[in-house]
């Protein structure tokens, strides 16, 4: 039977059910954990390096390619706040971003799924969850809250470190140091995934577009494909079901 292409949307992760195509170079702005469900997949990163493995898990800011060798597949992302990507900067640092057979084999494939859709990260791991990591600065989880909100549209750098009395300077090394990311490639994370989002309302692109404040839908398209190294029609278009949870 085809896939059943699901993305479930949460507050701080998001979880893609189903079958992709091979993806270009990318980069996201949150870690992911990916796994093959139906068999092994190929990931490419640094120069040269290619690995074939049941699952893995790439750290924010690493530039790879994901080819599913037609496998059927989960991709679970943590947005870099959380506390379990937090947790998992120590895994991260010891193996330069990548850790390969992350997860637990796949047995029952109906435990993989409760695991998955309740992103029970600690059951998926084997290493577990990571370690309990030190808060979140609050002046980066104020400037968080307006980067997710679909009300404020996109801040400019300076709006931001001006409502957390910090310099433009000041505040994207801030920002840099908590995340783990650029304060630029995440605002271009949290608007693609406003417009993710708003599939749940509209299947439209031209849509999500606007809900993600992009200029156009010819710029989603290029922060997409950036994001995830395909076009949002290969991935959107065959979704099946979008679900938002805890928002």
């Amino acid at each position: 039977m085809p896939a059943r292409n699901t993305l479930t949307l949460g507050a701080d992760r998001a979880l893609y059910l189903g079958d992709l195509p091979s993806t270009g170079w990318h980069c996201h702005a949150s870690p992911v954990l990916l796994i093959g469900l139906s068999g092994r997949f190929a990931l490419h990163w640094q120069p040269g390096r290619v690995e074939t493995c049941h699952s893995a898990l790439v750290a924010a800011g690493v530039e790879h390619v994901f080819d599913p060798c037609g496998e059927h597949v989960a991709l679970m992302y943590l947005e870099p706040d959380s506390p379990e990507a937090r947790g998992l900067r120590g895994p991260f640092q010891q193996h330069d971003g990548v850790v390969l057979d992350a997860a637990r084999a796949v047995g029952s494939r109906s435990a993989m799924d409760a695991y998955l859709r309740h992103f029970d990260l600690q059951a998926l791991l084997r290493c577990g969850g990571g370690h309990a990591a030190a808060p979140l600065d609050p002046r980066v989880a104020r400037s968080l809250l307006a980067l997710r909100s679909p009300r404020d549209g996109r801040w400019a750098r300076e709006g931001l470190a001006s409502s957390v009395q910090l310099s433009a300077s000041r505040f994207n090394h801030l920002f840099r140091a908590e995340m783990g990311v650029s304060l630029r490639r995440y605002q271009v994370w949290s608007q693609v995934r406003l417009a993710m989002a708003n599939l749940a309302v509209s299947p439209r692109l031209t849509d999500a577009a606007l809900q993600g404040a992009f200029s156009d839908s010819a710029h989603f398209s290029r922060m997409f494909r950036q994001t995830f190294g395909m076009t949002p029609s290969s991935v959107l278009k065959p979704l099946k079901e979008v679900t938002l949870v805890g928002r």
